[in-house]
């Protein structure tokens, strides 16, 4: 990419456009989203918040698509947060439905394109019956070589990172590692995200400027991308715009270029 690029730029160039301007060599390995603003682009059209929620799904699937054909390694979308729990039963419900309904709908064409459904989170809080979808998906998917679709359900940072510290303590407690030997990769080892890579480029929609407990871990040197977009109008060209930016940013991990 010769000549920077600002994204009022961007919006003005069609897919097409976008994809010439993008370098294939230095695309991000593992892409993470949270997915913000399905309630609020229910609400603005007068609808009901599960409108909202379905059309986000349907969003995430050009997303997964998009992905695929830039053979990206990992893409990891914030699905559920243990503080969704708040929000309205019915919803909840919904939202629960709606993960059976789209891994049952989807599995078959990720499993086509060679797509891997991996999930992170503590699933055993949900219902069983998203419990057994979610294994379905990822016993159907396991031998797939190609995108991993990594869903964050029931997902928090803090606890996954408590529950990595205890899992630790445990063995230093029964002999199996001594405390003097714990270091940065003891403690990636033992998250859910272990043997993924970081994410390189973090995404957030709505116009939201925070992470929302969100890889808390990983993301210490991601790149973070806001867009005041709606989750359910975020579009291709919206995810390849954030790739030129992203190709425009020096990485230097602390270091000097």
């Amino acid at each position: 990419m010769k000549n920077k690029i600002n994204f009022e730029q961007t919006i003005q160039l069609n897919e097409q456009d976008l994809l010439k301007i993008i370098d294939r060599q230095k695309l991000p390995k593992h892409i993470a989203i949270i997915m913000d603003g399905n309630g609020r682009w229910a609400l603005k059209r007068g609808l009901p918040r599960s409108v909202g929620h379905l059309a986000g799904a349907e969003s995430l699937k050009g997303i997964v698509e998009i992905c695929y054909e830039l053979k990206i390694e990992v893409l990891t979308v914030y699905g559920f947060s243990t503080e969704n729990w708040k929000r309205p039963q019915q919803e909840i419900n919904y939202l629960m439905n709606l993960i059976i309904e789209y891994l049952n709908k989807e599995i078959g064409e990720l499993c086509k394109k060679g797509v891997r459904v991996n999930s992170i989170g503590t699933l055993q809080e949900l219902p069983q019956s998203v419990q057994d979808v979610i294994a379905n998906s990822v016993e159907r998917s396991r031998d797939n070589s190609g995108l991993v679709l990594n869903l964050a359900l029931n997902y928090g940072g803090r606890l996954e990172i408590t529950n990595a510290v205890r899992a630790i303590a445990e063995a230093v407690e029964v002999g199996c590692l001594k405390a003097s030997q714990v270091d940065i990769q003891t403690i990636t080892d033992h998250l859910y995200t272990a043997g993924l890579p970081d994410p390189d480029l973090l995404i957030r929609t709505a116009g939201e400027f925070r992470i929302s407990n969100f890889l808390l871990w990983q993301l210490a040197y991601s790149e973070i991308w806001f867009t005041n977009v709606l989750w359910p109008d975020f579009r291709r060209q919206h995810l390849l715009s954030a790739l030129v930016d992203y190709q425009q940013r020096e990485r230097r991990f602390g270091g000097l270029q």
